[in-house]
This record gives C-alpha cells, structure tokens and sequence, in this order.
C-alpha cells in the first residue's frame, strides 16, 4: 500500500504557474532576429506582444541600465547605491508616488494598459528564464512602473531642482545634521550646488529636407540626439497590426524614442522653452500648522512624510522625511525666506501615450493628433514624412502665463495673477510645416532661425517660448544646410560632420587686439607669439592632426570656465560675455594657461587633437574607469559648444591627460523617405553593454570616423545579414 502510494505521487506534476505560463505562451508569439550588428529586430502579432519581445531583448543587452533608469525614475536609487542617493530619491518622491501611479494605470485605457503589462511581463520573463541574472533591486517589475518612466520628460524636469537646496531646506526640518547652529543663509552659499562651466551642453540636432533640395525628390531627415553615450538601444519593433518602428529606445522604455516607421520620422531636441516655475510662498509656521498667503487669504501648506529606505554595510536602514505641498507644488528650496514650490507638467498616463502612439502615426495628421496630448514637456520635435512634407513642432508643453511676470525668476505664489491660464496649443506655438527654403533644423537653439531669415521672429510670442537664443550650433547648421542641393542620405552625413568650428569666429579677434596691445616688454608678447600666429592662421576647422584646434579648444574652455558664473550673474550669453565683456587679462590668461597645460600634459603645446580628444570603453560600468595606459581610439569632432555639428562632450578624469568623450552623438541616423523608407545609422561603442560581447565595441572605430552602417529595415534587406533568430527565452 505504500508502495503504491509512492508510486502514485512520483507520477504528479507539479501545478504549472500560470503567470510563467503566460509569459511562455508570448514568448511564442515572438520572434527575435538579431543582425549582424546585434541590433533585434523583434516581431509578433500584436503591438503587446512586441512590446514583451523588445523588453526582453534589452534586458539581454543591458539589464543593469533599466534597473538603474527605474531606481533612479521610482526614487529607490539608494537602496542600490547606499546614502548618497537619499536625496535624489527624495527629489524624486516628491512628485511620483506609488499608489497614485497605481491608480492612473487602473484607469488608463486599456489600449495602453495592455501594452504597460507587457512591458512587465518581458522583464520579469527574462529575470525568470535568466536566473543569474541579480538585480541590485528590483526583482520584479509592475506595469505601472511605466508611467514613472514615460519621456514625457517627468523625470527630466524633476531633475532640474537643485539637490544641494533641496538638502538644505528639508535637513534643518527633519532632525539632521544640519539642524542647529547654521545660519540658513551662510548654509544655502556653502550648499549652492557647483555646475562645472565646461560640461557639455546637452541636446541634439534635427535637420529636415524637403523634396525640393532632395536629389530624389523624398524628404530626408537627420536623427542625432546628443546624450550620455549608452544611454539608449537601437532596435525595431513590428507587430501584424501595423506597427513598424526603428531607431533608439531608452533603455527600459518600450516605445521608439527618436526614430522612425515606414512612413514618418521623428527626432525631438531639448527646448529653451519654459515649461517649469517656481513660487515663493509666504510661509506663516505655527506649532500647529504651516500656512502660506494666497490672495486675501492663508491656505494651509499640505505636510507628507515619505520614506527614503538606503542601503548600508549593515543591511537595510531608512530616513523619514516630512515634505510640505502648496497648491503649486512640492516646497523644494528656501530664498529670500520665502518657500519656493515648483510647478511642472505631471500627466503620466497622457505622456506615455503619446510617446508610444506617435510611433504608429503614418502622416502630420496622425502625428499631429499625438502633438495635441502636450506631454512632450521639454523638447522640440523635427518631423518629415513619406509625403514630402517636413516640420518644427515646438516644446509640447507650455503654460499660458502673465506676461508682466519675469517667469525666470520665482513668481510670488500669493498673487493669484501668476497662475497658469491652460496650455498653449500647437498653432499658438512656434509651428513650421514646409518652410519655403525647403530644409528646417533645430539644434537646442532658439525657434526663430529654424529655416533661416526668414524664420518669424521672437518678438511673435511670449518670451517664455525659449529662453536659450542661437548657439553657435545652430549658425553652423543655416550654414551648411542653405548651401546645399540635391541632397542624398550621404551629403546630408557629411553636413552633419561638417569639421567647421564657427564660435571662435567671433571669439578670437578680441584676443588677438588684446595680444596686439601688449606690451613688448611684457614676457607674455614673445612667450604667445607662435601660439597666436597659430591661431591666426588655423582654418577653424578640426582634423585629427590639427594643433590649432588643441590650442583653440583648451584656451575656449578656460576662458568660459572663468567668466561664466559672472556672464550668468550679468544675465548675457556666455559666448557674448566672452566676446565683449572679458578682460584682456581673463582673453590672455587663458592662452597663457592652455600652452601650459598642453606643453606639461603632451610635451607640447602644438599637440595633434587626435593625440588628446579619445573613445574609450573599458568596461560596461555605467561611469568609465577612463586610463590614458588603456587602449583608445582618436576623435575628431569636438564639444558642441564651439558649434561642431557632430558633438564629443569630453574632459579628464581620474588624473588622466587626455580628454574622453562621455556625452554627444550617441544614436545618429539618416533616413531618406520614399515609396521604401531608406536609412544608414552609427552608435556609440555598440549594442551590448557587455564587456564580452562581440557588440560591445564593434561600432566604435565606425563611430570615430563617422562612418555609417546600413540600416536593415525589410526582411529582405536583412537575408544573408542575421546572427541569430530565436524566441524570447530560448539558450
């Protein structure tokens, strides 16, 4: 009897997990062609499921970048990284919670909702059928996740809140270290949080060209976001219910950020305009409350404790925050005793939407109806179509605001003349659709130039339609687009690369009358004398084997890292400030201390740029342990803020000599539109984010050269070209 008791119960299976079976019976639905690029190329029936499939093929190439994108997005970074994220996390906290995002994917549309439990369920498969995969944290991930991770710029915007003022406000308030005995304005000088002057401005380029200066009579466009390097995949996503979308996805989103279908292209740049504020509050505290006037009145300030859990040596630990809300906004820093609440764009479910739904648009006005969401909170968007028509949508998200208000500076909060009248709509925003010089751009740069002179003007809109100007970028960009013709997916490469640095057009003659007008009994006249008549003499233009441009470059970054907190204080433009309010001191201690530099780092100061300006990818950290004894691979192009087309943000690190690129052109494209849509591509380093991976680095040499690879967008453009072909979850 026993026996067979054992008999019998040897011969049950274990109940099956139905989730696990459900993610098995999508995983079926989907193919995964790799080429020989490694970029997937991911297929199946249904949008959701595609959406599952392309999940799960970036968490194959980098699973550690989603898990950091959702610590960082979710305010859960400490609990990775220990305590020096409690207060990025707090930042963060501030504006998403939890049970609120829970409650917007509850009611979402069920469109959208199917493809966020897509979106979970490919994570949480791969995790299931990698199982040495360990994550820092998040051991499983929930569909409403997505929403804290839209694009609708949520996240950005939450980052443009000073930590360091942010510390200072809420320390003193919540029993830590700062609590007694600082002077809170001696406490907010020491916490003002350094911004390095010579980071690398942040953006990217869009350029579109109408049929009428195509060589092929299709419009083309040029995709050319300038990010962190890594920091989005390359891949396509095509479902049988008409989704077909290539190009660059952030890791961890499951939409085509800047890319394009069969039919329409779309690249996004960061906008000037302004689509956050703050108000001071007039803050009255009591043992029992804390209340700010409004109008005639008080209003009682909102308190919320949140939870910051942090990792420690020991284990898990935890510090509680009591936060305040006024109307506007969470309280984020203090001034002039005043409390400042920040206001910005928080329409998760719409942004989301937006983002995914604009990759299925097939003309402007399937691609205008996503722009009419207005979620797009801090970008521009550069737009051409299989039709022949190209176009400039402006930031997507601008309040309609007071214009006798100075909006860069806090609002006062109590008069209720400062609130936000709605938002702009696309037409009373800045809007060019087939612009009579047949091209349009937009380089981070002011609207007001996107097809040249006769782009309307600023003085059209409210001067919070974009505070940033030109930049030399965009001078460069009306250069070399209005002088060309017949223009092919290559020539329109090669203006994207063209080597011309236009800034120190005007940046240099002030110096040379100020090394004129020295002295010559002045040591420096005869210790500068080459260095100039170097300059003098260089084309502007950067090569590999150009001194010149070492010289021009290391004296450019000196010289703005010196005068740019006054140029900011001044309320002028940097490059202005550099031009006409320098002093010849400030002009020729810059030079004086760029041939020092070079001379003490390279021998000397006639150093080729290719020997300093370097890629290098050591490892698949998400921060490079950048080492000049490491092999690395020489860059031409230069920093965007000298007006190069084609960005290479770089600096030193570690002690090292040379500069290393860490931001700039990451993903480029540029695709022709026509009866078949047309495209060659470069990423910086490669797909993987695995050191061993053959992907890992096989696009850097490419990528140095600004040389193109054909981008394989039909089945039978990618016959005789896969790695592999395979169903999610398979070894």
């Amino acid at each position: 009897m026993l026996v067979a008791l054992f008999v019998s119960g040897c011969g049950e299976t274990a109940p099956r997990d139905p989730e696990v079976a459900r993610w098995e019976e999508t995983a079926q639905r989907v193919t995964i062609t790799r080429d020989t690029w490694g970029i997937p190329h991911v297929k199946g029936p249904t949008d959701p499921d595609v959406v599952f499939g392309a999940m799960y093929a970036q968490a194959e190439d980098d699973f550690n970048r989603i898990e950091v994108n959702y610590l960082n997005a979710l305010g859960r970074l400490a609990e990775a990284e220990g305590a020096s994220a409690i207060w990025s996390d707090l930042r963060m906290k501030l504006f998403i919670h939890p049970d609120s995002m829970k409650a917007k994917y509850a009611t979402s549309p069920d469109s959208l909702k199917r493809l966020m439990d897509a979106f979970a369920d490919g994570l949480n498969y791969y995790l299931h059928a990698n199982p040495q995969v360990k994550p820092k944290v998040l051991t499983r991930f929930e569909p409403w996740m997505a929403l804290a991770f839209s694009e609708g710029s949520i996240g950005g915007d939450i980052e443009s809140i000073n930590l360091r003022e942010l510390r200072a406000f809420y320390e003193p308030r919540n029993g830590g270290e700062m609590a007694s005995g600082v002077d809170s304005a001696r406490m907010m000088v020491a916490l003002a949080e350094p911004v390095d002057p010579a980071v690398e401005p942040g953006g990217s380029n869009g350029f579109a060209i109408a049929p009428s200066r195509s060589a092929t009579g299709n419009a083309l466009l040029l995709i050319n976001p300038h990010t962190s390097f890594y920091f989005r995949a390359e891949l396509q996503m095509t479902s049988d219910e008409g989704l077909n979308a290539y190009g660059a996805s952030t890791w961890g989103q499951f939409f085509i950020y800047q890319g394009f279908n069969e039919r329409v292209g779309w690249m996004h740049t960061s906008s000037g305009a302004d689509a956050i504020d703050e108000y001071a509050e007039t803050v009255t505290e009591t043992a029992d409350s804390v209340t700010y006037r409004y109008g005639d009145g008080q209003r009682t300030m909102v308190r919320e404790v949140i939870e910051v859990p942090y990792r420690t040596e020991s284990g898990m630990a935890s510090r509680s925050f009591t936060v305040y809300h006024s109307h506007h906004g969470p309280i984020v820093r203090e001034a002039d005793g005043k409390w400042i609440a920040v206001a910005l764009m928080q329409e998760p479910v719409k942004a989301l939407t937006q983002s995914y739904f604009r990759t299925r648009a097939r003309d402007l006005p399937t691609f205008r109806a996503t722009m009419d969401l207005h979620t797009n909170s801090s970008n521009n968007t550069v737009y051409a179509d299989a039709d022949g028509t190209i176009g400039y949508f402006h930031a997507n998200f601008v309040p309609i605001r007071n214009p006798r208000f100075d909006w860069e500076r806090p609002v006062d909060g109590g008069d209720p003349a400062t609130e936000w009248q709605g938002i702009h709509t696309v037409d009373e925003s800045p809007l060019f659709i087939n612009p009579p010089t047949g091209w349009l751009h937009n380089t981070n740069n002011w609207p007001f130039s996107a097809y040249g002179a006769q782009t309307p003007k600023a003085s059209a809109f409210p001067k919070y339609m974009d505070y940033t100007g030109e930049n030399p970028r965009g001078i460069h960009a009306i250069r070399v687009l209005e002088s060309r013709t017949n223009m092919t997916i290559d020539s329109l490469i090669a203006a994207a690369y063209d080597s011309e640095l236009p800034a120190f057009e005007t940046l240099f003659p002030p110096l040379f009358r100020d090394y004129d007008a020295l002295p010559a009994s002045n040591p420096l006249k005869a210790k500068l004398a080459e260095p100039v008549a170097s300059l003098r003499a260089w084309d502007k233009r950067y090569t590999l084997e150009s001194a010149p441009t070492s010289l021009a470059i290391y004296w450019g970054e000196n010289l703005w890292r010196g005068v740019s907190r006054a140029a900011g204080q001044a309320r002028v433009n940097t490059y202005t400030y550099m031009e006409q309010r320098a002093t010849a001191a400030e002009r020729i201690g810059a030079l004086d201390a760029a041939v020092d530099t070079l001379t003490a780092h390279f021998g000397t100061w006639q150093t080729p740029w290719g020997e300093i300006n370097r890629y290098q990818r050591i490892t698949g950290d998400i921060v490079q342990p950048f080492n000049d004894n490491a092999p690395s691979i020489p860059v031409a192009f230069a920093s965007s803020r000298w007006g190069s087309l084609a960005a290479f943000g770089a600096a030193t690190f570690n002690g090292t000599k040379r500069l290393y690129g860490t931001r700039g052109n990451s993903f480029v494209a540029s695709v022709e539109f026509g009866p078949k849509v047309r495209a060659k591509a470069i990423m910086a380093g490669g797909q993987s984010g695995d050191v061993n991976s053959p992907h890992f680095g096989d696009q850097a040499e490419m990528y140095a050269r600004g040389e193109f690879r054909d981008v394989l967008f039909y089945p039978e453009e990618l016959a005789g070209k896969v790695e592999r072909t395979y169903k999610p979850g398979a070894r």
